[in-house]
């Protein structure tokens, strides 16, 4: 039969083992995860953001082709701008439409994206101007998350020139949506509709 000097004697053992955990353990991770999560805060906010949709030399808007086009493609891009889950229930994501100039040499022209919805139907366009890129720079057209218009089966069609033989650009959706506990990112690449030789 246990004596309460020794009850006494286990319950103080217990609590200097808790106290012991918690100055040892738990106190160290919660200041390495508010050091991590400073640390993340700092580096997000030295990388320089770029509003999506701002030119640059680069990127120019222009009124007039700058050459005679040779060569050329018309091109459908899937978009998501909502897919399905648990019981049939739209997940809404945001969409970024990316035109990628993959010539080291060339610049092209974008001279037209437009957005169409599920029954095929065109929302907009998405070019003011038409925009021509530089070697190796690309560009960027965003759907956000609440524009439900396009449905899970919207697309683009974007067209563009150049004024020599290019490597193709690469163009492709990005969908993404990081709501909740969970994020959803998948990316759709672009098909051939058309090409445009000299």
């Amino acid at each position: 039969m246990s004596t309460p000097i020794c009850e006494e004697e286990t319950e103080k053992f217990a609590r200097h083992l808790k106290l012991l955990i918690f100055l040892f353990l738990i106190v160290p991770m919660v200041l390495l995860a508010g050091f991590v999560e400073f640390r993340f805060r700092s580096l997000q906010s030295s990388i320089p953001h770029l509003v999506p949709g701002l030119r640059d030399e680069a990127r120019m808007e222009i009124d007039v082709m700058p050459w005679h086009p040779v060569e050329g493609q018309r091109l459908y891009v899937p978009a998501y701008s909502h897919v399905y889950h648990e019981k049939g229930e739209p997940y809404f994501l945001t969409v970024t439409l990316n035109i990628r100039n993959t010539d080291i040499d060339n610049e092209i022209v974008v001279t037209s994206v437009r957005y169409f919805d599920t029954s095929g139907n065109e929302l907009r366009s998405m070019l003011k101007k038409t925009i021509k890129l530089g070697p190796l720079a690309a560009t960027e057209f965003v759907v956000d998350r609440d524009d439900k218009s396009g449905g899970s089966g919207a697309s683009f069609i974007v067209e563009w020139q150049a004024g020599t033989k290019v490597n193709q650009p690469l163009v492709e959706t990005v969908m993404i949506d990081t709501q909740g506990q969970q994020g959803v990112s998948f990316i759709a690449p672009s098909v051939v509709l058309s090409e445009r030789a000299e």
